[in-house]
């Protein structure tokens, strides 16, 4: 992130007041766009000068072509270009220095394009040390955050936001970071990690696709020696063919999934598809057991911006939770989906760090998203579901400083944000694109192992060990 200078602030009281309109008088065909808000205000000459920052915390993209920003002056207004829209829970900051700047006690003010119709609007009597913004993103109130995350998810105060910043809560496990491969073992492209019990680990390669099923030696992590696992195994399509860019893996009592962003063979062309392999097999190479192709559902995403990160949560879990069904409307109901197997899937979108859950038919190839969920970063790179504390995670990479986010079910039956950790003091901003936290049965004096990988493969390690709380 960018060094910010701040101005003093004129007074040490700060009052935030917000109001949100619904569209009341708008014809029910229109275009619903209750669920954009402003998300953070900048008003001391950020990077660079004044801005107001938008989210859409919908499930479907909101076309804000000519919406207007205005301050607490009706002359001084701010169009937003042609051509601009905000997908599901995308950010975009709208860069109002442009045009005029906002003041020590002033407001932001969002309008329709038709410059009357009033869709949020947030006040405040003096400049904040660092900005306004929601938290949890687009649906809290206004506080002061921990720091500016233009564009971004909010960084803040006790970590209820999101994850753009470069200061936020400690990670809640050990500070100290330690390698857990040998030199050179993986190379680069290391992604996708999941436990499959405390003593074994799987990881997955995106390039060229590849799964290895890693035991502990010494004090690391290396490939099997035994059953053909020494080098991993190659992936394939169902038909043979192909070689997936296998991102994101996780082990279910139903068999193990991997979500793949393309197939390599063919690099420019997008190919969202989760597939299922039998890692049970003496073969040397896999042939997938089952595709789900999930492009006619997923937003249109370049080649290499994808799923990402793949988790697996049990029915019983969702049940006993009030898991919500977007679906249908109502409580989740495992028998509404046939063939569904024993849990639901949730996959991270790279490209706007959306997640997704699915209900895939096990015999037939089919599915059915049961819901969608902001994961407070732009991008998402693994998802894991930690069963002892009901905890889904969402890890981003480099792109927000290595930052990861919980999320639980809320009041509404909906996953949301709960907190957002900063990535431990020991660990530099590497690319870390996988991560899986151990079973239980591995606590000791508190603590479990949490594993990442790094795909840059920096110092020549790709797989880095530390700890999480037990509770």
């Amino acid at each position: 992130m960018p060094t910010y200078r701040r101005r003093p602030a004129l007074v040490s009281a700060v009052a935030l007041s917000v109001l949100v309109l619904g569209l009341s008088g708008v014809p029910a065909s229109a275009e619903d766009t209750s669920t954009v808000r402003i998300n953070e205000v900048e008003s001391s000459g950020g990077s660079p000068g004044d801005w107001v920052e938008v989210v859409n915390t919908g499930t479907a993209t909101v076309d804000i072509s000519g919406w207007i920003v205005k301050d607490d002056n009706d002359s001084h207004t701010w169009t937003v270009p042609s051509g601009t829209t905000l997908a599901p829970g995308a950010f975009r900051a709208l860069d109002v220095e442009t045009s005029y700047g906002l003041g020590s006690s002033d407001k932001a003010r969002l309008y329709r394009a038709d410059g009357t119709t009033l869709v949020d609007s947030s006040t405040w009597t003096a400049h904040a040390t660092t900005t306004y913004g929601r938290c949890a993103d687009g649906t809290g109130a206004f506080t002061t955050t921990t720091a500016p995350t233009k564009g971004t998810a909010n960084a803040c105060p006790g970590g209820t936001g999101g994850g753009g910043g470069t200061s936020g809560p400690t990670w809640p496990g050990s500070a100290s970071v330690t390698v857990a491969d040998g030199s050179n073992v993986f190379g680069t492209n290391l992604s996708g990690l999941s436990f499959e019990s405390a003593t074994v680990l799987w990881a997955v390669d995106n390039g060229p696709g590849r799964i290895y099923r890693l035991v502990p030696s010494g004090t690391t992590w290396a490939p099997d020696p035994a059953g053909g696992w020494s080098s991993g195994k190659a992936l394939h399509y169902a038909n043979g063919s192909g070689d997936p860019d296998a991102e994101g893996v996780v082990v279910t009592p139903d068999g193990t999934f991997v979500s793949t962003e393309r197939n390599n063979s063919n690099s420019g062309t997008s190919m969202p598809k989760i597939l299922r392999f039998d890692t049970s097999s003496s073969a040397s190479s896999l042939n997938a057991t089952a595709e789900w192709n999930l492009t006619s559902d997923l937003p249109s995403v370049a080649a290499n911006s994808g799923l990402e990160g793949i988790s697996w949560i049990p029915d019983s879990f969702l049940t006993a939770h009030g898991f919500r069904d977007e679906h249908t409307g109502a409580a989740y109901s495992p028998a509404s989906y046939a063939s569904h197997g024993s849990g639901l899937f949730f996959t991270g979108l790279e490209a706007n760090g959306t997640v997704y859950a699915y209900a895939l038919n096990l015999s037939t190839g089919g599915y059915t998203r049961v819901a969608t969920i902001t994961s407070g970063f732009p991008a998402v790179m693994d998802l894991e579901f930690e069963a002892a504390t009901g905890h889904l995670w969402a890890v981003c990479d480099d792109t927000c400083n290595g930052r990861t986010s919980t999320l639980d079910i809320n009041a509404q039956g909906k996953f949301a944000v709960t907190h957002t950790y900063d990535r431990p003091a020991g660990m530099p901003d590497y690319n870390n694109e996988g991560f899986a936290v151990a079973p239980q049965s591995a606590c000791t004096a508190g603590q479990k192992p949490v594993v990442w990988s790094d795909d840059g493969n920096d110092g020549g390690h790709a797989l880095r060990a530390g700890t999480l709380n037990c509770t």
